[in-house]
This record gives C-alpha cells, sequence and structure tokens, in this order.
C-alpha cells in the first residue's frame, strides 16, 4: 500500500473516531432494543439536481460524491462571503485568500479551483439557478456578487460533465429562494472588527398561485491591512407563479463591489509590519446584472420539461499598482538619455534595443529621471461581457420492463459578446509602497508603451464565445437495490478575439474545442440505509479568451493588464474514477446520523497551468503533459438532541506525471535561464494535502445557543515550487465561536469570534522579484527572502442583531 494511502487512511481513522465520540456508546444498539426487532426506521429519502436545470433524482442513485449546503448552514456564519459555508460543510473544499480580502477568496476542491483572479486556471464549473457564472473571458468566478442570504441550498457534484465546460473536479449548483419555498420577513444588522458594518433584509410572500421573494444587502469592511477597504452592494429578487402542472419565474439580480484586493507580501515586510502591503493601490470593481425567466411544465404523469432563459452582463475594472523595471537607455538606441525597459528582461525576444524605449501616448520618448528612482507602473484592465444564454431539458420517469428509470436529455447554447482594455500609467514608488503620479518627475501620469510593443502594451479588444452542450442522462434500477447510469455531453466551444487597435494581428483568434466526455456508474444499497457507488466520467474545459492570448513565453504579458501573443493551447482532459460508501440512520426520535466517504483518482491531460516570466508581475500559460489528483474524503452529520455536530476530512495527493522544465524565475532554486526541473511524483503548489473540519452547535435553553467551527489545514508548497525544493508553506488553523440569545418570537442578539487564537500564518504563498524598485522607495530591507505570502486575519469580533417580521 503506498505511503499516501497509509496516511490518509490514518487520518480517516482519527475523523471517524472523532465522530463516533460525538455518539454515545450504544445509543444505536439500545435504540434497537427499545423499537424490537421487527421495527426499521428508515431515512427520509433526499432528492438531489444531477443536471443544471434540476429535475430531481434521488442521492442513493446518484454514483458520485454530492455534498450539500443548506441555507441554515450559510445562516449560522453570519457571513456575506458564500465560501465561508462552503468551506465548512464540503469535506475537500477550502477557502484560500490569495487576494487578501475577506470577501475575494478562492474556492479549491480536490486541487482544483474556482478563483475570482484573472489567470488562474479555472477547473470547476459555477451554476446560479442554472445560469452559468463563470465569466466569459477567464472563466473566473466572482463569489462577492452572490447574496448568501439569498440562498436556499448548493449541492457539489463530482463525476458529472452533464454541467458541461470546467467541470474536471466538480460542479456547484447553487440554487436561490422564491416565494414558494420561503416565506416571511427578516433583517439584519452586524459590526465589528476593523469597520465591518453589514445589513441584509429578506422578504417571502405567497399569495394563492403568485409568489415573491426579494433581498438586498451591503458590506463594508476597512480591511486590517493598509490600502483594503471594501464595500459589497447586492440585490436579488423572484416573482413565482404555479398552477398544477407548471411553474414559471422571473428572476432578477444585480450587484456592484469594490474590493481592495491588496495581494501577498514579503515575508521580511510583514515582519516590520504584520499590516504591510506590497505596492498599492490594488483594487478591483465588479458590477453584475441578470434577468431569467425559468419554468417547469409537467406534460403528463411522466414526462417534464425544465427551460431557462437568460440575460447576463458583466463589468469588471481592476487597478495594480506595480514595480517597474526600467533604465536609462543605450546610446546605440539613438535614445540617450531617456527612458527605456530593463533590457535584461526581454533578452530573448528583442533584436534590437530600440524596441524598449518608453513611449508616452503620443509617441514621444520620455527623459529617465536617474539611477536609483523607484519607478512604478498603474497598470488598469476593464473587462466587459454580455452574456445570453438558453437551456432545455425534458425527463421522464416511465418504467422499463417493469424497472424504474429516470430519463434526462437537454442541451444548452451561452453566447457572449466580450470587450477588454489594458492601459499601463507611469508612476513612482513612494515609502509606503504606494504607487502614484504626483507630477514631480519626467512622464509622471503618462500613458505608456514600449516602441517594439513589448512588455509595455496597450490592448482593445473585443471577442465573443459561444458554448454548446447536449446531453443525456438515464438511470436504470436493475433491482430496488441495483441501480446503474449512463450518459454522456458533448461540448463545443467557439472562440473569437479580434485586436481593434489595428497595431496586434497576433491577438486576432478564431478556435474551436469540441468533445464528447461519457459517464458510467452504479449505486447499490446494502441495506435501507447504508449505499455504496462507484463510477467514471470524463470532463473537459477549454482554453479561455485570456490563455489563449497570453500563451507565448517569449512574449509574456501581465495577467491583470497586457495581452501579447496567441500561441495555440490544447483543451484540458479529465478522467475521473470514484467509489464509496454513504448512509443515513435515525437513531431514535431525536438522534440522526449522516455519513459518507469516499475515493477519488482525476488523471489530467493538457492541464493549462500559469507560469511566472523574468518580468516583474507578468507570465504566460502552457499546457502540461499529465497530472495526477486523488485522495480520500469524508463527512458526518450528527444531531442528538439539542446538538448538531459535523467532522469532514479530506486527503488530496496532487502530483505532476511529467518531466519537464517549467518557468519560475523567482524560485530560489531556479537555474540561470530562470526555470526549474519537474519530476513525476512531484506536487503541486497551493493544495493543502489534508484539511480538517468540525463543529456544531449546542441548545443550552430554549433561548440561548452556542457553537464552534475548527478548521485545520495542511501543509503546502509555494506557488513556483513545482520541482518541491523550498520549504512548505506551515500549516495552519482557526477557531471561530458564535453564540446567540432569542429574546423574543421576533428578536435575536448575536456574537462572533473569528480566529479566537489570533493565528497569524499564511493561507497563501508564493515568490517575488527580489530585484525590485520598490526596495529603493523605503528603508526597510526586505528583498532578501524571495517568499511572500497572504497571512490569516487576526482575531476579530463581531456582533449584531436579527429581526423576524
Amino acid at each position: 500500500m503506498t505511503g499516501w494511502m497509509m496516511s490518509a487512511i490514518g487520518e480517516l481513522k482519527k475523523t471517524i473516531g472523532l465522530v463516533a465520540a460525538l455518539v454515545p456508546t450504544g445509543l444505536g444498539q439500545a435504540v434497537a432494543q427499545e423499537r424490537g426487532a421487527a421495527t426499521v426506521v428508515l431515512p427520509p429519502i433526499e432528492v438531489v439536481s444531477t443536471t443544471p436545470l434540476g429535475g430531481g433524482e434521488p442521492l442513493e442513485k446518484v454514483p458520485a460524491q454530492v455534498s450539500t449546503v443548506r441555507a441554515p448552514d450559510f445562516a449560522r456564519t453570519r457571513s456575506p462571503n458564500v465560501l465561508d459555508a462552503l468551506q465548512q460543510q464540503i469535506p475537500g473544499a477550502v477557502s484560500i485568500d490569495t487576494n487578501g480580502n475577506p470577501f475575494a477568496q478562492d474556492l479549491r476542491y480536490r486541487g482544483f479551483i474556482a478563483s475570482a483572479l484573472q489567470g488562474t486556471p479555472q477547473g470547476l464549473a459555477v451554476y446560479q439557478n442554472g445560469i452559468r457564472v463563470n465569466e466569459a473571458f477567464g472563466d473566473t468566478v466572482n463569489f462577492d456578487l452572490i447574496p448568501p442570504q439569498a440562498i436556499a441550498r448548493t449541492e457539489l457534484f463530482t463525476n458529472n460533465p452533464v454541467f458541461g465546460l470546467n467541470a474536471l473536479g466538480g460542479a456547484l449548483s447553487i440554487q436561490m429562494k422564491n416565494g414558494f419555498t420561503w416565506q416571511g420577513a427578516e433583517a439584519q444588522a452586524l459590526g465589528g472588527s476593523f469597520g465591518r458594518v453589514s445589513g441584509f433584509f429578506e422578504y417571502g410572500k405567497q399569495v394563492g398561485d403568485y409568489s415573491l421573494y426579494v433581498t438586498g444587502d451591503a458590506a463594508r469592511d476597512g480591511g486590517w491591512r493598509y490600502f483594503s477597504p471594501s464595500w459589497v452592494g447586492r440585490l436579488y429578487g423572484d416573482l413565482g407563479y404555479r398552477s398544477s402542472d407548471s411553474e414559471v419565474h422571473l428572476v432578477a439580480t444585480g450587484a456592484r463591489t469594490y474590493l481592495g484586493v491588496v495581494g501577498p507580501t514579503p515575508v521580511d515586510l510583514l515582519a516590520h509590519d504584520q499590516r504591510a502591503v506590497f505596492t498599492s493601490p490594488q483594487t478591483t470593481l465588479n458590477e453584475v446584472g441578470s434577468l431569467a425567466f425559468t419554468g417547469k411544465f409537467d406534460v403528463s404523469k411522466t414526462w417534464s420539461i425544465q427551460s431557462n432563459f437568460y440575460l447576463r452582463s458583466f463589468n469588471q475594472r481592476h487597478t495594480d499598482g506595480n514595480d517597474a523595471e526600467f533604465e536609462e537607455c543605450d546610446d546605440d538606441t539613438g535614445f540617450e538619455g531617456q527612458l527605456c525597459a530593463d533590457e535584461d528582461d526581454f533578452a530573448s525576444v528583442i533584436t534590437s534595443e530600440r524596441q524598449l524605449v518608453i513611449l508616452d501616448r503620443s509617441g514621444r520618448s520620455i527623459p529617465f529621471a536617474g539611477e536609483g528612482f523607484p519607478y512604478g507602473t498603474i497598470d488598469r484592465t476593464r473587462t466587459r461581457a454580455l452574456t445570453a444564454g438558453l437551456g432545455l431539458q425534458a425527463t421522464n420517469r416511465d418504467k422499463i420492463l417493469d424497472h424504474d428509470n429516470f430519463l434526462t436529455f437537454g442541451g444548452s447554447v451561452d453566447r457572449s459578446g466580450l470587450s477588454f482594455g489594458s492601459t499601463s500609467t507611469l508612476g513612482a514608488i513612494d515609502p509606503r509602497l504606494v504607487v502614484g503620479t504626483d507630477g514631480s518627475f519626467p512622464g509622471s501620469g503618462a500613458q505608456i508603451a514600449t516602441l517594439g510593443r513589448i512588455g509595455y502594451v496597450p490592448v482593445t479588444l473585443n471577442g465573443n464565445t459561444t458554448y454548446y452542450g447536449v446531453y443525456v442522462l438515464d438511470t436504470f434500477n436493475i433491482t430496488p437495490e441495483l441501480a446503474i447510469s449512463g450518459g454522456a455531453r458533448l461540448n463545443i466551444a467557439n472562440i473569437s478575439t479580434q485586436d481593434m487597435t489595428g497595431l496586434a494581428p497576433e491577438l486576432n483568434i478564431n478556435a474551436s474545442y469540441r468533445r464528447i466526455n461519457p459517464i458510467v456508474g452504479a449505486t447499490y444499497a446494502l441495506t435501507p440505509a447504508l449505499t455504496a457507488y462507484a463510477g467514471y466520467s470524463e470532463a473537459n474545459r477549454a482554453p479561455t479568451p485570456l490563455e489563449l492570448n497570453c500563451a507565448d513565453p517569449a512574449r509574456p504579458c501581465l495577467l491583470e493588464n497586457s495581452l501579447v501573443a496567441d500561441p495555440p493551447l490544447s483543451q484540458v482532459v479529465a478522467r475521473t474514477v470514484e467509489a464509496g460508501l454513504r448512509g443515513t440512520s435515525i437513531l431514535a426520535a431525536d438522534a440522526s446520523l449522516a455519513w459518507k466517504a469516499g475515493y477519488f483518482r482525476t488523471e489530467s491531460s493538457n492541464d493549462i497551468v500559469s507560469l511566472a516570466s523574468t518580468l516583474t508581475g507578468r507570465g504566460y500559460f502552457a499546457n502540461v503533459p499529465a497530472n495526477l489528483r486523488q485522495g480520500l474524503e469524508a463527512g458526518a452529520l450528527v444531531r442528538w438532541g439539542n446538538l448538531a455536530a459535523y467532522a469532514n476530512y479530506a486527503f488530496i495527493d496532487a502530483t505532476y506525471q511529467f518531466t519537464g522544465v517549467l518557468a519560475s524565475p523567482n524560485n530560489p532554486f531556479a537555474d540561470e535561464d530562470g526555470t526549474i526541473l519537474v519530476r513525476p511524483g512531484n506536487h503541486i503548489p497551493g493544495i493543502p494535502r489534508n484539511l480538517v473540519k468540525f463543529g456544531g452547535d449546542y441548545a443550552f435553553t430554549p433561548q440561548f445557543s452556542a457553537g464552534a467551527d475548527i478548521l485545520i489545514v495542511g501543509t503546502q508548497y509555494f506557488i513556483g515550487d513545482d520541482s518541491n525544493l523550498n520549504p512548505k508553506l506551515p500549516a495552519y488553523w482557526t477557531v471561530n465561536l458564535h453564540a446567540s440569545y432569542q429574546v423574543n418570537d421576533n428578536v435575536q442578539f448575536f456574537g462572533l469570534v473569528n480566529n479566537l487564537f489570533d493565528n497569524r500564518n499564511a493561507s497563501f504563498g508564493t515568490f517575488f522579484e527580489r530585484q525590485t524598485s520598490a526596495q529603493l522607495a523605503t528603508p526597510i530591507a526586505f528583498a532578501g527572502n524571495p517568499r511572500t505570502i497572504t497571512p490569516l486575519q487576526p482575531l476579530s469580533l463581531y456582533g449584531g442583531i436579527r429581526v423576524t417580521f
């Protein structure tokens, strides 16, 4: 048995032990004796939506891991961030704070990512009410645009290609509330550490065949690090109608968020000041608006149709202050005494040093300010997308040869028109490491470009993406206990971009990708309360417009800024096999246990990775031949009287399965060309191997309850340490407490303590360019250690009131 499996089994035993400790010894046995041998109490059948448009299939018939997070799970966190509840309740999920912002974090699951950060290869598909919310330009997912209080339930499916592109590691289906499923009126206000103030209202009502649900929330957080304030505002509404055989909804969403995304900071700067940031401003403004019309129609007792039509607009503006490596132009350029980009950063690209001359918007060169001047740039991007989508699905429950059968088939079209623009403005870095344009030096505030259009290149790009999907999924009951499933989805992705400046024809792209992804599996009910499952599936994702336009190592781009070249990238294909057990038992009138445990193995070919360039702050995308992600997941939920407790564990072994050279110029072990050697078995950076989570709530009286949540995240390699030669980012753990007091039927007071023991470890780490011009701006010596990290938010206290009308 391999070492990783022994380690995983050891950790799994500890977790099972914890769950066992939560259930009194002999409780199940005593209950059985009390009921008598002939009495069998069956758990309720849970129905899940195994396609984006729903349809409803018993969980016990799904041949894959399914994790469900319900409205009360979101409510107990009191958080405006959706990911806090997902991290607690899904065994293999962890929220990584790459950006240093409480609202804009990464969801990582089984070594795959759904992130708001442009340039992060996205391996999870995310849907909201059947609408794909992976953004058109980079497949990013902006969880900050989703109000948690409006969520009825979320389901994370693995091993299911029916959810289309990006479902390499899984698909997250977020189902929102409506006036048929939630009635009442509530409002909440919260305040606390670092200037956080937030509140929301929600109202739901049903009048005969009509329903209305509306909610809105707002939050402001001053940020615990310098220059990191954020605010969010979100609205969601649903107007519904239903008859005996149909149900339709008109759904509207609007949100605007401003995020101070300060990012990782060099460790030596943090040693001097834990609130320090490395070059600012770094801000993101997101805006979204959508309108959807959904329907469900029962054609007969066994046939039904589901439909979804939507329009969705997304706008993003990003501002990023960066250091810049500039120098005086050499004599042979003909621009002596003028400003040039650092020759060393472009040695593999330029044919003449004249190409590196920095020009302003009028095409004039800029005088050099002198040796030791701390140059910087303020890089700005804007991304806009308007998407129209249509989904249509049919389900059938007719028996076949007197055996139960559940058939689903359907299709979808999502077409996005997009535009992207970027500029770089010349600035100077002050002692606070803020890039400014105060007019005190030549070229201050000028929009810049290099004469040879290398490195600093303004971009104006238009394009469109069209994604088609056709799928079928069938579950056939061979016996009441044994069910087999099979199906497939055809994905077609057409991507087109056009350079609007007329100066960058390499950005003109017409690419097409297509693939049929199969799924097969089986479930077997060992007992009425215990089911075994096993399955195999394939999934794919197409390169995004961002990745296709930033794939040349000789012409790297600023991932949040410029696009420069378009060598072809291959689509990613993931092949997953998994197997496991799940069970639900009613132990007594006031005691129940639900649990699951499983093994998974995902082999990926042509994974797209983001690689750093020798030019500070820039990088490019590339395919790598083969990766492997495998591991174990286990979870349990216990309800016993006034106690509700959970325990989750995941072991993830994510490794490269090829021998090759990858760029990582800031890695201390990189060779003189800025590369490192990767071998089979090297661990993929940024993926913690062990995740342990447990917690719960206890109602001490009908009015007062309290609870705790404990998270333990194992060690991980720094991003850029693909050869695994550097020390790991240490493990970290947090303890959060919460309590509430119900004054009367309408008023509740509550309090939260996050990071009780003030753990200051980091959740994310990478390397930075030590030859940075930012060191010239401050007397604090920080460039000796190339590690840069995002530390955890310190101890935080919050209190609030919730009113029910």
